[in-house]
Parts: C-alpha cells; sequence; structure tokens
C-alpha cells in the first residue's frame, strides 16, 4: 500500500520517516544503493547524509537549474493551465516539483527512496506558498508505488542512470501514466539554461559529469522499442554548442 505524506501531516514527519524506515517503505527494505531513485549515491551507507548534501547542492551550485526546466516543461508538456497530478521520481529536495507548482495547476508528488528529503522539501513548499498542492512518498523507481493510469505527468531530472533496472523502471513510469500522459526524464539541463549558467554550474561539478551522451541517448532508444513505446523523442539540448558544455540527455515520451 503507497504511504502518501502530505503537507498536513508536516508535523508528524519525524514520526512518518520513522514507520517508513522500519517498514522499509515502497521501495522494500532490500532495495540496493545503486538501485535508487534519489539523485545522490550512499556514501557510508547513510541515507541522512545523502540528503543533507543533495539539499547543499540543490541551494548552490545546482540551484539555478530548477526554474528554467519547469518552465520549458510547463510550455513544452502544455501544462500550464493543466489539472491532475504530476510526479518527479527521484525528486530529491523537491526543488523541481516547487517549481513546476508555480507554473502549472497539478498537485505534485515528490517519489523518493529516501524520506530524509521530505522535511526539507515541505519547509520549502511551506515558503513558496504551496503547502496544499504537494504530497511525498518513499518510491523505488523499479517498483512504484501507484496504481495503473495514475498521473498525467512523470518528469525525473539527473536520478534514471540509478535505476538498476532501467528498462523495468521506465515500465513503471508507463504503466502509471494515464492514456495520453506524458513523460520526460533525463539529466542534464534545459535548453533555455543560458551558456554562462550551464558554464558556472558545470565548474561547480569539477568540469561535469563524466558520461558518454551519444552512448546514453542510444540506451533510452533501446529502452523505448523493448518496452514498445513509439511516441518519443529524444533531446539533446544544446548539442555541439560553441562553450562545449554539456547539456545532457532526455527522453520524453507519451502512453497511448
Amino acid at each position: 500500500m503507497m504511504k502518501m505524506v502530505s503537507f498536513r501531516n508536516v508535523y508528524r514527519c519525524a514520526v512518518v520517516l520513522v514507520a517508513l524506515n522500519v517498514l522499509g517503505g515502497c521501495g522494500g527494505s532490500g532495495t540496493r544503493a545503486a538501485d535508487r531513485a534519489s539523485k545522490t549515491p550512499a556514501k557510508n551507507n547513510d541515507p541522512g547524509a545523502d540528503a543533507r548534501r543533495m539539499i547543499e547542492a540543490s541551494r548552490t551550485r545546482l540551484a539555478p537549474v530548477y526554474a528554467p526546466l519547469a518552465e520549458q516543461l510547463a510550455e513544452d508538456l502544455d501544462l500550464a493551465g493543466k489539472t491532475g497530478v504530476g510526479i518527479d521520481v527521484g525528486s530529491g529536495p523537491g526543488t523541481l516539483v516547487v517549481e513546476l507548482c508555480e507554473r502549472t495547476k497539478l498537485h505534485w508528488i515528490n517519489a523518493d527512496i529516501n524520506p530524509h528529503f521530505f522535511p526539507h522539501f515541505f519547509r520549502m513548499a511551506e515558503e513558496r506558498g504551496h503547502a496544499g498542492r504537494v504530497s511525498a512518498v518513499r518510491a523505488d523507481a523499479q517498483a512504484l508505488p501507484f496504481r495503473d493510469d495514475y498521473a498525467d505527468v512523470v518528469v525525473s531530472r539527473g536520478s534514471f542512470w540509478l535505476w538498476g533496472d532501467k528498462v523495468k523502471a521506465f515500465g513503471q513510469v508507463l504503466r502509471v501514466l494515464k492514456p495520453g500522459g506524458v513523460a520526460y526524464i533525463g539529466r542534464g539541463f534545459s535548453e533555455n539554461l543560458p551558456l554562462d549558467v550551464a558554464k558556472k554550474v558545470r565548474g561547480g561539478q569539477g568540469g561535469g559529469p563524466k558520461y558518454d551522451v551519444a552512448k546514453t541517448a542510444g540506451e533510452l532508444r533501446s529502452i523505448m522499442k523493448t518496452l514498445g513505446v513509439t511516441d518519443y523523442r529524444i533531446i539533446r539540448p544544446r548539442l555541439n554548442n560553441e562553450a562545449g558544455i554539456n547539456y545532457g540527455v532526455w527522453v520524453r515520451f507519451r502512453k497511448h
């Protein structure tokens, strides 16, 4: 059974976190660190420390990334006037969720394997005036705790490379999407992030992430083919830009 945490329960969050950890949450107690939906791999098996590191990054070097991405998602996916449910898989601190609340009317769910993010997430949502429009649930990307045909939109930035069985995880995203629903999943930046900002962010990451973008794009195409998804698009923002900045790779797909 899905254990959703809404804002009205924020003051009981400590109790909820303990309960989720004891019960193993939606992902199960045997979830491996490499399979987690959170953006940061476990270090010293300390999910609290993982959460603190990622929260700090979201406030500092990654802070400029979220608003432009939310703006692009709202425009490209035609979300501005849409109601319903959106899920951010591996949202971690939930910054993208809050930015999406600013630009859409959907109810957004932070679905992350690490519930230590949730108190920060709820506080941020309250400070931005979106307390009643967010929920959180502990979730393994490979076993999403939502019923079939549940969500209008599923997004994810920067976590899919940690989804151990990616075919299974993307299959879960497809399952929980409503017919006609759309997903936008990947890593990196949005097309509308200025080059000078992207350069600063990459500089703060030691020159940027070390992965083969073309190979990752091929992997995403293979996953779509395996799942029988025909309505999809691989997106490589600002490919071959003059600054040589890696803007990452994304896949957008629709459920029919």
